[in-house]
Order: C-alpha cells, then structure tokens, then sequence
C-alpha cells in the first residue's frame, strides 16, 4: 500500500511546520509554550488541511512524550478508556483525538477525569465551533488555538516542496507552468493540494520526459478522478459551503438541491440542521426572528427523529429560510462591538448602573442616577448605558426590511440625537 503523498511529506518539527505563525512563529504563545517545556491540554479549531494533526505530532515529538492518538469517528468510550490505562503507566502523556467534535456527550465525560488530574495533556482537533460541539466542563479545561486556512504563498511553497519530491522519485524535473487550477482547487487546504499534485503527476508520468503541469492539466485529471480524488470526503466542506450561500442568497431550488446531495452521501443530520440554526441568527436575524424558532425546532427535531423522516423537517427549514427577508444586522453588530471592547480595553462601568449592596458601595455614590426603566411612560427613559468614553458610540444599524425599519423609528423617537441613522 503507498503512503499518500500528504504522509510522506508531514512537517516533524516547527522549523519545518508551514503556516500558523500567528501560534508557532517567534514569540507566539504556542511556541513559548513548548519552549518552557509544559503545555496545557487544548483543542486546535480550524478547517481541513491546515496542519491541526501534524501540529499534535510535532508538540509530542519537540517534548518527548508518549503520545496516544483516537480518531472520534471509530473510537469509543472503551477505547478512551484503555488509552487512559496506558497513560497512567507513562507520565506526561499526549493524548490526540482527531475529529473530537464527534465524540458524544458520554464520551467527552470519559475524558474529563484523565484531564482533570492530569494523566493526560488533550489535544483535541476539530472543524467544528468547540462551543457548540465540546462539552463546557472539558472546554473550560482546554485552551482553543484557531488554525487559519493557508495564504496563497504558504500553498505554493508546499507546491515546490512537492514538486521537488516528486522529481527526485521519478528521476526526471517537474515543473509547474502555471499554478491557478491547483490554488483554486486546494481552497486553502493543504491535503487537497497535495493529493491533487501527486494525482496530476502520477497520471502525466507515463513516459521518461519531464513533467510540465499546467491549468488544463490540473482540470481535466482532476474531473476525470474527481470520485477518487474525493474519496476521504475532501467536497463535504464546499457542498455546506453552496447549502448555506443558496439560502442566503433566498435561492430554495439551490437550497434544496446541495440538501438533498448531503443526505444522498449520508451526511449527519444535526450537522445540517446546526448550521441552519447559525444562518437563521447571522443572515436573516431580526428581519425574520421566527427563523430562529423554527430552525432551533428542526434542530430538536432532527435530533428526535433521525433519517429518514428528518430530511422532510430539513427541507422545510431549507427552503423557509431560503424564502426568509434577510438581514445580518445584529451579526454586525455584535462584531462591531467585539471590535470596539478590543480597541478601547476594559471601561469602567458608569457609576449610576452599578448595584449598591453595602453601605459602602452607596456612599461612593454606586447606583446614584440611575432610572428604573418601569418607573416611566412606555417603560423608557433616556439613559447613559455605556461608558463615558464611547458613550455616543453606534454599534447596532438596523436592516432595510420592513421589521428592522420599525425597530429604526422606535429608536429614533426614543433616543434623541443618540440613533441618528
């Protein structure tokens, strides 16, 4: 059986690690983690083909640990559990398991106790938000690293590596004329890189004359073997990718179409439904508040039910939020607000919304001003809610649908001279 080519060529040390330098380049806080020789137990959140697996592999190897790896797809809670056994027989373990968000409830409890008394250091890997798909008592244990899709020349310095492999095996030069088709094709994944080399080189090395690789070449080989090329699953992230633009660009044919693909390849329901769940909040949010609703209920469900039957509750969820007025308002918002907090630091709280339950707090004059809110007509009184320094500060701007715009004239006749859009 031949080693993949994405194997052969696997970064084993930091210096040869490409990509991430945001957490292994100079004074980044991974790599001062190492370099003192103690790390904590963490989950490396990122999409495919950006090195979370070989990062895990690397950690291990620069600190000399045993090191135990679980792929969640096909282990279980006795798998865990032996691996668990092993560790206590070998101080300072790693323990590495990839695809950790598919771990059930049951079986992220079963790492909690290793974690906790520190027979193992984890080192989860995941596609998925952590928040969403990792239990809160073993997330509060970990720290979340975010892996970055890589930039264009991060890809083609793996190119020429692979290139200059590849020639050296073959005994005859490989050049790469042109590089756009693999780019386009790689999406930031390195693994979709490299396969995509080693299938194009393989197929063109017929004969003992040097290989020039251009866009045609790439195109053509790869949609002639793109059931092959495919085979580890590498088209799932873009066909959630065309679910989710169909339905926020209000296309249900589309919606259903890329819906219908992911159920046919067996695709997990809860999957589909959760990120509906997302785009009902990010892309149609207060333009359609029921989005939400409805899309939580098909998320129960889904859960529930299972397939067969849930694809109907999908489908309706589908093309409901296809069809839905959309705004990403309060998405903006909150990264907006997220930005300022980054900007303008820790503000104090204004004193006149301060709680006062001691003596002490009310003499320094904690809560003095403030207005309850119930106390006035329409159950409002214009009041200073945020801090002095960015106090008329505008965070949320209403969409243009006809929900947000009545939201709009409320605020504009509330807050004189403050919601001026």
């Amino acid at each position: 059986m031949s080693i993949p080519l994405a194997e052969i060529l696997r970064p084993q040390s930091l210096d040869d690690y490409i990509g991430q330098q945001h957490l292994v380049g100079k004074d980044s806080i991974l790599r001062r983690a190492l370099e003192s020789g103690k790390i904590p137990s963490m989950i490396l959140w990122g999409p495919p083909g950006v090195g979370k697996t070989t990062l895990a592999n690397i950690i291990a190897n620069t600190l000399f640990c045993p090191f135990f790896a679980l792929s969640a797809i096909n282990s279980g809670v006795k798998d865990v559990r032996e691996v668990i056994d092993k560790a206590k027989q070998a101080s300072g373990s790693i323990l590495f398991i990839d695809e950790i968000h598919r771990f059930s409830k049951n079986q992220q409890d079963s790492l909690l106790g290793a974690v906790e008394q520190g027979i193992v250091t984890l080192i989860g890997a995941t596609t998925e938000n952590p928040s969403f798909e990792v239990i809160s008592p073993l997330l509060s244990r970990c720290q979340v690293f975010v892996l970055k899709s890589f930039e264009k020349e991060e890809l083609l310095t793996i190119t020429v590596k692979a290139c200059d492999y590849m020639a050296q095996k073959l005994g005859r030069s490989v050049i790469v004329a042109e590089t756009e088709a693999l780019l386009r094709i790689s999406t930031g994944d390195a693994r979709k890189l490299l396969n995509a080399i080693e299938m194009v080189i393989s197929q063109m090395s017929s004969n003992n004359e040097p290989i020039t690789i251009t866009n045609e070449d790439v195109t053509k080989i790869i949609q002639q073997n793109i059931s092959i090329y495919d085979k580890k699953g590498e088209m799932h992230y873009d066909i959630i990718s065309a679910f989710i633009k169909s339905m926020r660009g209000s296309d249900p044919n589309a919606a259903v179409y890329w819906l219908a693909r992911m159920i046919a390849s067996g695709e997990d329901p809860l999957f589909i439904a959760r990120r509906m769940l997302i785009l009902a909040s990010e892309d149609i949010g207060l333009a359609n508040p029921n989005a939400l609703l409805l899309a939580n209920a098909c998320f129960d469900a889904v859960n529930k039910i299972g397939y067969p039957e849930c694809r109907i509750i999908l489908s309706e969820t589908a093309v409901y939020l296809a069809t839905s007025p959309k705004s990403n308002s309060t998405y903006m918002a909150i990264e907006q607000a997220l930005a300022e907090v980054e900007r303008s630091g820790d503000l104090p709280v204004p004193l006149h919304l301060r709680n006062a339950p001691t003596k002490l707090m009310k003499e320094l004059h904690y809560s003095d001003g403030y207005k309850y809110a119930h106390d006035y007509q329409n159950n409002f009184t214009q009041l200073q809610f945020l801090p002095d320094e960015i106090h008329n500060t505008i965070l949320y701007t209403p969409g243009s649908n006809a929900k947000e715009q009545n939201i709009k004239q409320t605020l504009q006749n509330n807050w004189k001279g403050i919601y001026n859009y």
